[in-house]
């Protein structure tokens, strides 16, 4: 039986306290496919008050215990692997390769890093007579976006049960059905009543509710920068810690020495990836002045060769946009670029030919930005890459860094070591050097508006504790 119109409350799916159809739309037909319920302060409020209870005896659970536990989880998530990753598809617009290559997988990969590095890590630390000690937070409320759910979601669980927290988990009411997956498979392994709790609905009335709520400890979001500000906000009466990843407009610095088809045709995958729908998506690609125009034209004729469509059908790389909303919005930043006098060498408003209903978008690709234009300033999540001329390195390291945003950077060259000169210098929380292979314990935040806290493996664990020093503690 389907548990889409319930929550995960103490252990048992339960009805929500009011009833609230929310509409799980398609995005590749537009029309919706399945209903989820939408909580409200009732809710949150009973799953608060599981977590709090759970807390006193799951926070003094032994660390086999949790690794145990970790492992069970990770064991039924690959079990469940193809049923996740078709959610991904049905509610998100994923092609279904890249859902099972990508969506699905990275989930996998950050519950196997935590384990790893949970394996070694120790919670207590003798610096003379002082003993300092590493717990549990308490009651933590994540909230976790559309766009690469169970990436967030595990980065998020995983760190949170391993330092022995409980927790309220409020996904995206867009792309809802993998979370509640999910929560089938901690429920299935054995995790505690009250520990994990999952109360689905939107920001205002699930996520700033947690976020105010005086028996949360901690909010750990991902999301909008602006949608960061209102948790931020709702969690200082409280005083509570906020950890979060927010929006980025990263750069991607191409030195004069690179292998320019190479690097061109590389980042168009960088930055097209997951239809554009990722925050540190390499979406400024700096090139020296005088590769500029050959830069665009391999440019174009990459993003031509993305098949864009049906996300069930074999060969498709890009899949619709997620919603409505946010085909508006991609269309709306495509006409700024053309309205702002940047070259349009590819792509362009409205749908790619044949398709005439889903939120398609045409990948696209402008040429002559300059740093003043709203495409090189604004997020666009969508597959539209801005190529900006640059005269010098130390300009394009200034132009890199001029942004609100500091999630990630990409450096190109084939100098390892210049390379790692202009990396230190990039004000970002990632850079990527030669579009490496992902890395499931590299720290993953941001400077700036992108953010504060740090994710995966150790980095991740770290957030969800609190130090205490026992002065005096002895030899």
């Amino acid at each position: 039986m389907s548990n889409n119109l319930k929550f995960y409350i103490d252990g048992a799916w339960v009805d929500p306290v009011v009833p609230n159809r929310i509409k799980v739309i398609d995005p590749s037909t537009e029309e919706a496919f399945t209903e989820i319920s939408g909580g409200g302060e009732a809710d949150v409020n009973k799953a608060v008050a599981a977590a709090k209870a759970a807390f006193p005896s799951f926070s003094r659970t032994s660390k086999k215990d949790r690794l145990d536990l970790l492992k069970s989880c990770l064991e039924i998530y690959n079990r469940r692997y193809d049923e996740i990753a078709e959610a991904c598809t049905r509610e998100m617009g994923a092609p279904l390769g890249f859902a099972k290559e990508a969506q699905a997988f990275v989930g996998q990969g950050h519950f196997q890093a935590l384990i790893d590095v949970f394996e070694n890590f120790e919670f207590t630390e003798t610096r003379g007579t002082t003993r300092v000690v590493k717990e549990p937070i308490g009651v933590c409320g994540l909230i976790t976006p559309w766009n690469w759910p169970l990436n967030q979601i595990v980065c998020k669980v995983a760190p949170a049960l391993a330092g022995g927290n409980t927790m309220v988990l409020k996904p995206s009411e867009i792309a809802p059905i993998n979370a509640i997956i999910f929560a089938e498979i901690l429920h299935e392994a054995g995790v505690p009543k009250g520990v994990f709790n999952l109360v689905n609905g939107d920001g205002p009335s699930v996520g700033q509710k947690l976020a105010e709520h005086k028996d949360v400890d901690m909010m750990s979001f991902t999301g909008s920068t602006r949608a960061g500000i209102i948790v931020a906000k709702a969690a200082a009466d409280t005083v509570k810690r906020v950890a979060q990843e927010l929006g980025g407009k990263s750069a991607n610095i191409l030195l004069p020495d690179v292998d320019l088809e190479d690097a061109v045709r590389k980042g168009i995958g960088a930055c097209f990836i997951n239809s554009g729908q990722s925050c540190d998506a390499a979406t400024r690609m700096l090139v020296p002045r005088a590769l500029h125009d050959a830069a665009l034209a391999f440019a174009a004729d990459e993003a031509a060769m993305q098949v864009t469509g049906d996300p069930w059908a074999e060969g498709t790389v890009l899949g619709p946009l997620v919603s409505q909303i946010q085909f508006d919005k991609v269309q709306r930043l495509i006409k700024a670029g053309i309205d702002e006098g940047a070259t349009l060498a590819a792509g362009g408003l409205g749908r790619p030919e044949g398709l005439n209903r889903g939120y398609y978008a045409r990948p696209t690709v402008f040429g002559n930005v300059t740093r003043d234009m709203t495409i090189a300033r604004e997020e666009i999540f969508g597959p539209v890459l801005s190529v900006i001329p640059y005269d010098s390195e130390e300009e394009a390291i200034d132009i890199a860094n001029d942004s609100v945003y500091g999630l990630a950077a990409y450096v190109q060259s084939k100098d390892l070591s210049k390379a790692r000169e202009v990396a230190a210098r990039m004000r970002a929380g990632s850079v990527y050097i030669n579009y490496p292979d992902i890395d499931f314990t590299a720290p993953f935040g941001g400077y700036k508006q992108s953010g504060n806290g740090r994710e995966y493996a150790d980095f991740a664990l770290n957030d969800f504790l609190e130090i205490k020093g026992i002065v005096g503690f002895g030899e």
